[in-house]
């Protein structure tokens, strides 16, 4: 057991929804030796995505939310924000008091879901990324009004089993979502521009695009495992007259760090945004 994944031994954990993202988070959980199959399951509208994940994680799966609801004690509410409505009747069905519920809908709000839930029902709201999927996923969570200290380490234990997590305010997860939300996007664009520019010179497809994510990852992973400020990382790249301080004037002459903060910026507030229609829709 890892102390990064701490809180959710002995939890019997029910996805509500068995996508990618769940998918993801059973690899992980799993993976992190935390919990065993028997205390997974997992529903969808789907037979044979149920299937598949019976027949890859050998967890149990069903497609009666209120069932499965009444099993578990930690809830992961992992469906598309765009059918949150209909599913939260049988969550709040089946609910027991202490049960915890754990959103990975996108954009919608912790009052949406507490208003559709019995009375001090414990929320928690999250923003994981994509990279999840590779166990490297960049996780911020917002407790809702009732959701306990042990609650937020519940919470904790389950994105930790898949990557990185941090504990923020809701008014916080646009910000996120414009920054590691989308930010994988950005990093993919960088890669497959890191790799043309090999290309460019010489090399071939393949080996440039190896080098290129190698390059991404290596660096992110520096800079994780040794705390430096990335400024310094840089620094001890870029010797006088050499290579990377010719690479890194072409950079900031061409604006990249003002169009990648112009970037998160953009993003976020388009979170904002859809965040506010997804309200709207959801006080109806």
């Amino acid at each position: 057991m890892t102390s990064q994944s701490q809180g959710i031994e002995g939890r019997r954990i029910g996805f509500v929804g068995g996508g990618s993202m769940a998918g993801a988070l059973i690899r992980g959980l799993l993976h992190s030796a935390t919990v065993t199959a028997t205390q997974i399951r997992a529903s969808d509208v789907k037979p044979e995505r149920l299937a598949e994940l019976e027949r890859t994680y050998g967890i149990e799966t069903t497609t009666d939310n209120e069932a499965l609801v009444r099993w578990a004690d930690v809830i992961v509410l992992a469906v598309k924000p765009q059918i949150v409505d209909r599913v939260l009747a049988p969550i709040a069905t089946g609910l027991n008091e202490g049960d915890l519920v754990i959103s990975v809908a996108a954009g919608v709000p912790l009052e949406a879901l507490e208003a559709r839930l019995p009375e001090r029902a414990r929320v928690i709201r999250s923003m994981p990324n994509t990279a999840a999927i590779a166990l490297a996923g960049a996780t911020a969570i917002a407790p809702g009004a009732h959701a306990t200290a042990e609650d937020v380490n519940v919470a904790r234990g389950l994105f930790n089993a898949v990557g990185r997590c941090v504990v923020l305010d809701e008014s916080l997860l646009d910000a996120v979502t414009g920054l590691s939300g989308s930010g994988p996007a950005y990093i993919m664009l960088m890669i497959e521009a890191l790799a043309d520019g090999g290309v460019k010179v010489g090399l071939s497809r393949d080996v440039a695009l190896l080098l290129a994510a190698q390059t991404v990852y290596g660096a992110a992973k520096l800079q994780l495992e040794t705390g430096e400020h990335p400024g310094r990382l840089k620094d001890m790249v870029t010797s006088p007259g050499g290579t990377a301080i010719a690479g890194l004037h072409t950079l900031e002459s061409g604006g990249l760090r003002k169009t990648l903060i112009d970037a998160v910026e953009a993003a976020t507030n388009r979170a904002s945004e859809l965040g506010e229609q997804m309200a709207k829709k959801l006080r109806r």
